[in-house]
């Protein structure tokens, strides 16, 4: 076993909310290190929808998933947190009252007082479609997320589903696909109704094709497609030609080894206090899409929210015996100190 590192915090999970609750810790002098099982910072808006536009921050207007992470790391490097990535959370220990002994799948060891989930879903991956040699295609032309608009620009593109993930891609790469051919099991749309009209718009200009059935073949040299063969639900057989294709299928999220935590759990969730978002285990808080309680809404701000709440709880473990007094950061002296403000 290596040796353990020490920290008052260990967050699981480098997406919004946990980059958000190093800043809340951070400003309560409580120290962090996250673990990420993903290869970047950023969670499921760096791997998901880096460039894909969001609008439900509070005071920008829009912005997309890879600027919103980089704002985030802007805002939180006066704290100078330790990320480790490509690993993941095999085993939670307690140790003390409170102490947490815990280990990745690396072998990495970390002692900390306070253990924050905030790992989104668990961890996820994409459903393969169920088309026949698809895997010989993925990581060539065949994906299942957009990192880069940019690769899309000047393809034949074949997009693969019916709701907002498939809608809004068509959306967003149309003006950079050389042509876009949708292709959906059923003419009804579980995507956002405006999103739909748009897209029925663009068919009805000769903008792009829209299919009705399921792809049943492609074909291409390694992993380079070439044409894929779409069965129609008249039973009509059409060979489109693309060389880049967006299944759509949906997620499979998966707790993985946080369902041996000792956690209660409600349909694969982490309930928790409203108060603190604290567990059924003290010292252990869920933050974020994987915790549950009524009137839950898995959005961006609602986990800003709760990881607000969650540090004024987390300082009391890691400084028992400190009186905290709450503070802003638009008059306090002290806080814009920590954040290098003149």
């Amino acid at each position: 076993m290596s040796e353990a590192i020490k920290t008052d915090v260990l967050i699981v999970g480098a997406g919004p909310c946990g980059l958000f609750a190093v800043f809340e810790l951070g400003l309560l002098d409580v120290k962090v290190h996250l673990v990420d099982i993903l290869d970047k910072i950023g969670g499921q808006c760096a791997e998901l929808y880096p460039e894909k536009p969001i609008y439900d921050i509070p005071g920008i207007p829009m912005i997309t998933g890879h600027g919103l992470t980089e704002q985030l790391l802007e805002q939180i490097k006066p704290f100078n947190p330790t990320f480790h990535l490509n690993e993941m959370i095999e085993q939670v220990e307690k140790i003390g009252d409170p102490g947490f002994r815990v280990t990745t799948d690396a072998g990495k060891v970390f002692e900390c007082k306070v253990l924050v989930v905030a790992a989104g879903g668990g961890s996820f991956q994409p459903k393969r479609p169920p088309v026949p040699g698809i895997e010989a295609y993925e990581g060539g032309s065949v994906h299942y997320a957009v990192r880069k608009m940019e690769e899309f620009r000047g393809k034949d593109l074949m997009i693969v589903g019916g709701g907002d993930s498939a809608l809004d891609w068509v959306l967003n790469l149309h003006p950079l696909a050389k042509r876009i051919t949708l292709v959906h099991r059923r003419d009804d749309f579980r995507a956002a109704p405006h999103s739909v009209e748009q897209m029925r718009a663009l068919v009805a200009s000769g903008q792009m094709d829209l299919l009705i059935g399921q792809v049943t073949a492609l074909e291409g040299e390694g992993k380079e497609l070439s044409a894929a063969t779409v069965k129609g639900n008249d039973g009509s057989i059409t060979k489109v030609a693309c060389n880049s294709m967006l299944p759509f299928f949906g997620l499979t999220m998966k707790l993985g080894p946080v369902a041996n935590w000792g956690l209660h759990l409600e349909n694969n969730l982490i309930p928790v206090d409203t108060g603190t978002f604290e567990t059924n285990v003290p010292g252990i808080f869920a933050i974020g899409d994987i915790n549950t309680y009524p009137g839950k809404l898995k959005l961006i701000l609602s986990g800003f929210h709760e990881g607000a709440l969650m540090a004024q709880k987390a300082v009391k473990y890691v400084y028992p015996e400190k009186r905290v007094v709450f503070q802003y950061t638009t008059s306090s002296s002290s806080l814009q100190k920590k954040l290098g403000v003149n």
